[in-house]
């Protein structure tokens, strides 16, 4: 069975490895966008007042226009950082439902347009500085993986690491480059799946099963996905994928885009499904050595109807929430719930959902079944006897 294991997984990661290879833009210079925001620097509000909106310098001539005297926002800045460090800017914006709120002390962050750092028109309010609060709460993070986890919970967030370089350093660079996004998520998975699974949870038989679950199972959601957006004929062409075929200048395979935000945004949960499944059969073969394959699948298949039933819920609960403010603009149009869901930013994350949700349903039946089967065929450490060193508990 371990030399089946090795022949089922030794070839995909080959062709995973080449895949990157031959995907990721050896030598090819960087894409340039055509839309710029401007140099980041770092400042601190000192003031804000309610006013009129006459930028500074400006005068009013004659009596302002009735109702728009106090439409506007007079913020104070100190700049921390730049050319312009110690000097105060005045920026005045105008009062409206979208506006944040500043108040004294915010640290913010501006984008600076121009040659003259002294010039308040060479400024634009960008953002809020968050670098200290997720910088804390990252920590915090961490520091609960470990503290349950111990080694394992350490290895789980170098792995957490290494997918996020996976991500930043191929993946994207490879999209932006106009190679298919498609089969760079494939590829990106599949190095990411190798990476975080064994690295996690050591080289045993039972993590392989969990790979195997989980490339059986993204397989199969990306032929779904791929099926039903071409039968509803999503384009991907939202709002953010035209802004970013705008700022290449260049063409991009907008569905398969779409596509491989799919088989990347299930990846995560098909994880914790094999694993936990895999964990499952083994723990129960260890508990009655006794138990056939067959009796092995039906206890491990009756604990996968209770994982799948949440792990689809914290799906469709994930797409729901990142989908919350298109739902709420499309139901304050008023023509019904049958043309809202058949819009393109609604359908496609219904297609996003219930694709991954049919690849996690089928991950529990086939990950199960391969673990009941290689379980049974494994030899079980007597009682007393030490774990191996590559399966930590």
């Amino acid at each position: 069975m371990r030399n089946l294991l090795i022949a089922l997984l030794v070839p995909v990661a080959i062709a995973t490895v080449a895949g990157v290879a031959l995907l990721y833009p050896w030598g090819a210079p960087e894409p340039e966008s055509a839309l710029t925001s401007g140099t980041p620097v770092a400042g601190e509000v000192t003031a804000t007042a309610g006013g009129g909106c006459l930028a500074p310098g400006q005068v009013q001539v004659g009596e302002p226009p009735a109702g728009q005297a106090d439409q506007c926002l007079t913020i104070d800045i100190r700049m921390t950082e730049g050319e312009a460090a110690g000097q105060v800017i005045r920026k005045v914006m105008p009062i409206e439902p979208s506006t944040p709120q500043f108040a004294v002390g915010d640290e913010v962050v501006l984008s600076f347009f121009g040659d003259d750092p002294a010039d308040p028109d060479s400024y634009q309010i960008r953002d809020f500085q968050r670098g200290l609060p997720l910088t804390l709460l990252a920590a915090l993070f961490a520091i609960a993986v470990i503290a349950l986890g111990r080694w394992r919970g350490l290895a789980a967030l170098v792995a957490l690491g290494l997918s996020f370089l996976v991500i930043v350093f191929f993946i994207l660079p490879s999209v932006l480059a106009g190679a298919n996004p498609l089969l760079v998520a494939i590829a990106g998975s599949g190095l990411i799946m190798f990476v975080a699974l064994y690295l996690t949870h050591g080289l045993s038989a039972r993590t392989s099963v969990a790979v195997l679950g989980t490339m059986v199972s993204l397989a199969l959601i990306g032929v779904i996905s791929a099926i039903f957006s071409a039968m509803a004929n999503l384009t991907g062409l939202d709002e953010d994928t035209s802004v970013l075929i705008a700022s290449l200048g260049h063409g991009i395979d907008a569905r398969g885009l779409l596509l491989a935000g799919v088989v990347i945004g299930a990846l995560g949960v098909l994880d914790d499904v094999t694993v936990t499944q895999t964990s499952a059969v083994w723990e129960l073969r260890r508990a009655n050595p006794a138990l056939t394959s067959r009796e092995l699948y039906g206890a491990g298949l009756r604990i996968g109807r209770d994982h799948v039933g949440s792990a689809v819920n914290t799906l469709v609960m994930a797409y729901a929430g990142a989908a919350l403010p298109v739902l709420l603009v499309s139901s304050l149009s008023g023509v019904g719930l049958a043309p809202v869901l058949g819009a393109q930013d609604i359908a496609q994350e219904i297609v996003r959902t219930l694709a991954g949700s049919i690849g996690i349903i089928a991950a529990v039946p086939i990950t199960t079944m391969l673990a009941a089967l290689i379980a049974t065929r494994e030899k079980m450490p007597v009682s007393g006897e030490q774990q191996p060193a590559s399966d930590p508990a």
